[in-house]
């Protein structure tokens, strides 16, 4: 049996929220990234259970979650607040926030406009935005890696080639990116597959990126002051060294960033996909940096 239970709950903001509980003790919010689900922390869930109460959602648009139409409906501080409102929904004040890919850059931005919901913060594979944001215009191979947030900006085309033959590009994405790609069995390829099964999800995922796009080339660069705050609350970031779309250098010289406790840790034979592929390395870093919450619960 597995210790999780899917379920689904109302947030305060009327959004439909299908997700994956397990366990008891100090909470755990598990943010997904693209193009997953709940189900990449299959690994996680399993391991924390034990001593910790773990939620792993299908992020807004994905899986069973509402998938609401319109790319202003995938901005980043409604991201936030469905994670504001499924803390709320938990019974919960605060939560450990651990994100991956996209869900790391909602984790991120939580931590930085909406500290007080944060007890810890864990990202893996997702730069902080501050880093992200200045290595771009002068970082020419990061650049060219992110080649794909330009062609998500086209209609259309980018979710069609998302849907098609059974959202097979979700499949390959695992497949061809993943260094340890015994990690992925096919009926683990067929839980991200189906994750797209509803007609909208694709746009949905991808609205994501679209949304991020128009607010970084409309909105003044003083309106995302909130960036160069520093970080309070416990971090720490795991980087799986293989990333294709990230590069190791977007790690470098983070410690000013942060107020509190900063640790980086690298996973030389991973891949972007570092929880599922390298699940007994991360589930070590997060048992022990989650620990001291173990003693004041």
């Amino acid at each position: 049996m597995e210790p999780w239970r899917l379920e689904k709950l109302r947030l305060p903001n009327g959004l439909n929220m299908r997700v994956a509980r397990a366990g008891s003790g100090p909470l755990v919010v598990m943010l997904h990234g693209f193009p997953e689900c709940w189900y990449s922390w299959r690994h996680q869930l399993r391991a924390l259970a034990p001593r910790f109460e773990c939620v792993a959602p299908d992020l807004r648009g994905y899986g069973e979650t509402d998938a609401p139409r319109g790319v202003e409906n995938y901005a980043l501080d409604l991201l936030i607040g469905d994670v504001a409102e499924l803390i709320e929904a938990m019974g919960r004040k605060r939560a450990v926030v651990v994100g991956h890919d996209w869900g790391g850059a909602i984790a991120w931005a939580t931590a930085l406009k909406r500290p007080e919901l944060v007890e810890r913060l864990v990202v893996m594979n997702c730069p902080h935005p501050a880093k992200f944001r200045a290595a771009l215009p002068r970082n020419v191979r990061q650049m060219l890696r992110s080649w794909y947030i330009l062609f998500f900006q086209i209609p259309w085309l980018p979710d069609a080639l998302l849907r098609a033959s059974n959202a097979a590009a979700v499949a390959r994405a695992f497949r061809e990116t993943a260094v340890q790609k015994q990690a992925f069995t096919e009926s683990d390829l067929e839980q991200f597959r189906r994750a797209f099964r509803n007609p909208y999800a694709a746009t949905a995922a991808l609205n994501y990126y679209r949304s991020l796009f128009r607010s970084a080339v409309l909105r003044p660069r003083e309106a995302d002051a909130w960036i160069e705050r520093r970080i309070a609350a416990p971090t720490m970031l795991i980087w799986g060294e293989q990333d294709v779309a990230l590069g190791k250098e977007l790690t470098y010289g983070m410690e000013p960033l942060f107020e509190g406790p900063f640790e980086l840790h690298y996973v030389a034979d991973s891949g972007h996909w570092v929880q599922q592929e390298k699940p007994e390395v991360v589930n070590g870093h997060l048992l022990r940096f989650l620990e001291p919450l173990l003693a004041t619960s």
